[in-house]
Formats: structure tokens, C-alpha cells, sequence
């Protein structure tokens, strides 16, 4: 499996991937799910893909020479004549649509299902930046300023920091630092996503990215962060109160009467009856 997170911020963007990709327990390897379309001054754009890794490797290559209709009398829409991030994720929409219509067949009848997601986002010319959630089916869903994160993969783990802490207002570093956190949070309750990581940040109006770093278990910044992390997360448990269970004086009693609900009843015979 892996994780991966995109973010749109009024900043700019930042990016976040594992490498691990696994076909059981005694087969696990590395490969990236990050790759960055650049032309300087003119467009930046930067993918990030998760599932069965021969449907996102195959899509990764296609795209780079998928066409779609343009306007009439004018050249069919590429990745690098697109005047909107819109017709980008259009392209890439149509790539998966090729690889489901090459290889779906073949995976079904071998009982594998087409399943690949993509985070793609950038800034093309004058326009804004945008990100997309790509889905398997080609169709997608744009980032919002209510929500302004995209997550594939092994989401579940690391969402609650993303949650908590993202804004469109965030600056880019404090958003960087809570995506290696929630990256952190994943990896240490899930075997399924690994080191290294590729982590980008992208400022906006650049139209070009220079901070761009791979980490792995020997990085000292991510070695903080572990750490850290766990820690703070001690110390703050630690500073909640325990339950109380004797009725006694506490700021926040456990034992309270509620106005709707009463307590669990128990089944100490044959005979009685819950309700």
C-alpha cells in the first residue's frame, strides 16, 4: 500500500509520499510515487499515485504523451500545451481511462480489481494554483479552501493532524511539519507504508520547485519529529485526569447523570429481558 498527501495552501503546495509498495508479506520493495512535470516559467505540476503499482507506473507513462481534443481547429490538449490545471487533470483522466481500457479485462478475469488513485496539482502561466483527486474511474474532485487536503493510501492513520492543523491560511513549513507528523502517525501503525520519503514544497507564482528532499530513517529533522512527536503525546495523556469510579470530588466527574440515557442494564437470569 502506501500514503501519500497533497495540500493546497494560499502559500502554495506541499507534497508527501512514501515508496513502499508490497505484494504480500515476503515481497515488499521500494519505488517512488512522486513525479514532478517542469517547465520553468511556464508550468509546474507534481503527481502523486497510489494502489496497484503497474496501473500507476503504466499511467505515469502514458500521460506524458496523452492527448485529448481541444477547441475546434486547434492542437489536441497535452500535458505541456495545457492552458489550465482543469485540462491537465482532464488528460490525466483520460490516461487511466486508456490503461482500464488495455489492461481491465486481463486484471479481471485474473480476479484483480483496477484500483488507482492520483493527488495531482500545480500552477500553469497566470492561472492559480489548483489540486485534483484523480479517481480509478478517470473522474475527479478539486481542493477547496473548506477543504484544502487530499490523502490517498493509508489515510486513516494520519488525518486527525491534517485535520486539526490545516487552514488555507497555514504557512507552508508548519504545513510541511504536520505532514511528515501524519506521515510519522502512519507508519508507526501501519506496515504497509515505509521510508523513504519525498517531500516537496512549492511557493506560489514559481512556476518552478527547488525544495525538494528525499528522507530516510537516518534524516535528523524526521528523526526529531518521531521523537518529538511521541513524546508531546505522552506528556499531553499524562496531563489528563484518570477516570474516577468511587463518586468522589473531581473537575471532571466520569459518574454523571444523563437526561436521556441510564446506565447499561445486565442479564443476571434466564428470564430477564433487556427491554
Amino acid at each position: 500500500m502506501t500514503y501519500c498527501i497533497g495540500i493546497r495552501l494560499n502559500a502554495g503546495l506541499v507534497f508527501l509520499s512514501d515508496s513502499r509498495t508490497n505484494a504480500g508479506i515476503d515481497s515488499i520493495s521500494t519505488f517512488r510515487k512522486m513525479i514532478v512535470y517542469e517547465k520553468p516559467g511556464d508550468r509546474f505540476m507534481c503527481l502523486l499515485s497510489a494502489g496497484n503499482l503497474s496501473i500507476s507506473q503504466s499511467v505515469r507513462e502514458i500521460l506524458q504523451v496523452e492527448k485529448i481534443p481541444g477547441p475546434e481547429g486547434e492542437d489536441p490538449i497535452t500535458l505541456w500545451n495545457a492552458k489550465s490545471m482543469f485540462d491537465v487533470a482532464r488528460v490525466l483522466g483520460a490516461a487511466v481511462r486508456r490503461v482500464y481500457a488495455q489492461d481491465g479485462p486481463a486484471l479481471k478475469q485474473n480476479g484483480i480489481d483496477f484500483i488507482a488513485s492520483f493527488i495531482l496539482g500545480g500552477q500553469i502561466g497566470g492561472e492559480g494554483m489548483r489540486m485534483f483527486l484523480v479517481y480509478s474511474a478517470g473522474n475527479f474532485i478539486e481542493a477547496t479552501r473548506e477543504t484544502c487536503f487530499f490523502q490517498v493510501g493509508e489515510s486513516k492513520y494520519g488525518k486527525p493532524i491534517l485535520d486539526r492543523m490545516l487552514t488555507p491560511t497555514t504557512p507552508l513549513d508548519v504545513a510541511a511539519k504536520a505532514a511528515l507528523v501524519s506521515m510519522d502517525s502512519t507508519l508507526k501503525s501501519n506496515l504497509s507504508v515505509g521510508l523513504p520519503l519525498d517531500l516537496l514544497v512549492y511557493r506560489a507564482g514559481e512556476l518552478a520547485a527547488d525544495q525538494v528532499v528525499c528522507i530516510d530513517e537516518q534524516n535528523p529533522y524526521f528523526q526529531m519529529i518521531h521523537s518529538t512527536w511521541g513524546q508531546r503525546l505522552r506528556e499531553v495523556f499524562d496531563g489528563i485526569d484518570d477516570p474516577r469510579w468511587d463518586g468522589g470530588d473531581a473537575t471532571h466527574p466520569l459518574i454523571s447523570r444523563s437526561e436521556r440515557y441510564e446506565p447499561m442494564k445486565k442479564i443476571a437470569s434466564p428470564g430477564d429481558r433487556v427491554i
